[in-house]
């Protein structure tokens, strides 16, 4: 993950640095924020249905990393609300820094 520092340190700034609840959160998002990313992964080099082999039968099925990254994108969802930051103020310096 190629902004994982710059995450962090944003993360950082916003919360209370001296509640080891809200840095905990911190390291569990950028920790489900890598998985994510592996995840990605495994499906560019698979693809989203992959083939199973099973004796004599051969058919493709949705690849189980598709599944697991809806998991972890509900639970990261779940933090970022869990963070209570301002969601407008947030967008608003997110879109600044695409630009």
């Amino acid at each position: 993950m190629e902004n994982e520092k710059q995450l962090r340190d944003y993360l950082l700034n916003k919360i209370e640095q001296d509640n080891p609840i809200q840095l905990e959160k911190v390291d569990r998002y950028i920790n489900l924020l890598k998985i994510f990313y592996k995840l990605d992964e495994n499906i560019k080099e698979h693809g989203t249905m992959v083939e199973t082999v099973n004796a004599s039968q051969t058919f493709l099925k949705a690849n189980p990393a598709v599944a697991e990254k809806n998991k972890i994108n509900g639970s990261l969802l779940a933090i970022e609300k869990s963070f209570g930051f301002n969601k407008e103020q947030d967008e608003v310096i997110i879109r600044r820094d695409l630009l």
